[in-house]
């Protein structure tokens, strides 16, 4: 074997050499670019704005007889989604986004439209008739 050949011979055989490519996931966007666009699109970089002051309370099942007694229903009897239900309540114009099953509510049919509701609440009102509405 030639002399100027001797000295990188034995890097041809498969052994472990430390680190070649760096640790982890380094070279992402340099090195290892291909390997990270093919297989991990979106790895990198940021997506949307998040508002971390904004609040969202939460209405439990039971609040929703202390809070509209009378005052936001709307007769939904001119509209076809629900002829039974005859109560319309809409939970984000007090504020509230989320919509708790803890407590009981009349067997009354209801419409209750609000931003989110936990399973057991939507169980509940749907036991009662009514229909969960999802808002934007």
């Amino acid at each position: 074997m030639p002399s100027f050949k001797h000295s990188t011979y034995p890097l041809f055989a498969g052994k472990h050499r430390k680190h070649p490519g760096g640790r982890g996931n380094a070279g992402g966007q340099h090195h290892h670019r291909i390997h990270f666009d093919k297989y991990h699109p979106g790895y990198f970089g940021k997506v949307g704005i998040r508002n971390y002051h904004q609040k969202s309370p939460d209405m439990l099942y039971t609040s929703l007889t202390l809070v509209y007694p009378s005052g936001r229903y709307e007769n939904t009897r001119s509209m076809s989604v629900n002829m039974y239900a005859n109560t319309l309540v809409h939970i984000g114009m007090s504020g509230f986004y989320k919509v708790l099953g803890k407590g009981r509510l009349p067997k009354q049919p209801i419409i209750v439209k609000a931003k989110y509701f936990s399973l057991k609440a939507e169980k509940k009102i749907k036991a009662a008739g009514g229909m969960c509405v999802l808002t934007a």
